[in-house]
């Protein structure tokens, strides 16, 4: 029997407080306290209630699907808004779910126009046991073109106002869900913060058109004859969230508590988010895409992570990525690696060959005998492309050269503090 200690998965995202840092994120998988009660009992922690707000009426179709080179999805697209069941249902089954799983967090999404609007649904919806509220500023489709969704969370004087008015009304933790189609997150999380926001989410989805129908010539997803922008979403959005999340974390003026999200499929994709500043990972296309058991395999991997690092409790990792994330001219420009091919795995394909030769700095070369490309060290600048198009797993590697020259970065080689090592690659 094993004596190592279990890690505490226990999160606190601004004072919300959930067995677990997995919540689902407001959106089809958490439109009915039917489905967040089933969520909960599969292992979720908490969950973000799909958005309430004045009635609306969806349209059909609603979702799109991006699959390269037919491989499983990895972008999702739609264009469906916010809840289109009646309030009295929403805040009926809101009390409900408090009331069968007091120790899971239920965070309501809201959207509406007005000052009036804003206080009596935020009191409606604590008084049906909401542990926190998220105000939806990201929603890029449909709710925008009404003042709404990103057209608030664009305008940093309009983000800053409504979250003063929840922070007022609300006894409860107010998250701010930011929007992506911004060109600078920091000054949109920086606005939450000066209007009491007690943390923020991000991000919603990006703008964007999934596809076009070339027979029909209109683009996807299609009602009727027509169609329009909508939200994109699922793993291809990833890198674009961590970097989001990552900017707000390192800005030392924000420290606000972060909820990530964005392209979150397994476990490995919530470590990342939290070891880049978030306290908590919503999670939604992968489970419309695969279901709410999901959550087992990313508790699972969690907790054997935690274990194998000697993390003891999540907020003992959270953000300790983010002293490694840094502006480019802070990086060692005399770092040097070179790709090394191991001769026994390597089956000899030549996709590095290719990949070298016409997308990178020609140093792999085919093999003059036998099947193992060779490799030009004088030649290599380690940019990676040869281990990123190898097939076989851990067959390229790139290995760090000790070439003499002390770290040194581009700041400190203009202020003339370093010297630079010789430049590889260039050819004459």
């Amino acid at each position: 029997m094993s004596t190592k200690i279990s890690p505490d998965l226990t999160a606190n995202c601004a004072g919300i407080v959930t067995p677990n840092p997995f919540w689902l994120a407001s959106a089809p998988p958490t439109n009915s306290g039917d489905q967040i009660m089933r969520a909960f009992d599969a292992g979720w922690g908490g969950a973000v209630w799909k958005t309430l707000g004045q009635p609306i009426q969806n349209v059909s179709s609603r979702f799109g699907g991006l699959h390269y080179r037919g491989t499983r999805g990895i972008g999702f697209n739609n264009i469906e808004l916010i809840t289109d069941r009646p309030l009295e249902t929403n805040l009926r089954e809101i009390a409900e779910v408090k009331r069968r799983y007091p120790k899971h967090g239920v965070i309501v999404s809201l959207m509406v126009e007005t000052r009036e609007e804003w206080k009596d649904l935020i009191k409606r919806s604590i008084d049906a046991g909401a542990d926190g509220l998220e105000l939806n500023f990201g929603c890029p489709h449909g709710m925008c073109e009404r003042g709404m969704g990103s057209a608030v969370g664009q305008e940093p004087r309009l983000n800053e106002t409504i979250t003063a008015w929840a922070a007022e009304y609300s006894t409860v933790p107010v998250l701010v869900k930011l929007t992506p189609n911004v060109d600078d997150i920091v000054p949109h999380g920086i606005a939450a913060k000066r209007g009491g926001a007690d943390g923020v989410s991000l991000i919603n989805t990006i703008k964007s058109i999934i596809g076009v129908n070339i027979d029909r010539m209109v683009p996807e997803p299609r009602v009727a004859s027509r169609s329009t922008n909508g939200g994109y979403c699922g793993p291809a959005v990833k890198p674009i969230a961590l970097h989001m999340v990552g900017a707000l974390a390192r800005e030392e003026s924000f420290g606000l508590p972060i909820s990530g999200i964005g392209g979150i499929s397994n476990w490995r994709d919530a470590v990342e988010f939290i070891l880049l500043g978030a306290s908590s990972v919503q999670v939604c296309t992968e489970v419309m895409l695969r279901g709410y058991r999901v959550v087992e395999d990313m508790i699972e991997g969690l907790t054997e992570y935690m274990r194998e690092h000697g993390f003891e409790r999540l907020d003992q990792m959270i953000g300790r990525a983010v002293p490694g994330f840094s502006e480019w001219g802070d990086l060692d420009l005399n770092y040097e690696t070179v790709a090394k091919i191991d001769p026994v795995s390597c089956i000899g394909c030549q996709a590095c060959v290719v990949a070298c030769h016409d997308g990178a700095h020609q140093c792999i070369h085919p093999p003059k005998e036998g099947r193992v490309p060779v490799v030009d060290e004088s030649e290599c600048v380690g940019c990676n492309l040869c281990q990123i198009v190898c097939p076989v797993p851990g067959c390229i590697t790139m290995a760090e050269v000790d070439n003499g020259f002390e770290p040194a970065t581009w700041n400190e080689f203009c202020a003339g503090e370093a010297t630079l090592r010789p430049k590889k690659g260039v050819h004459e």
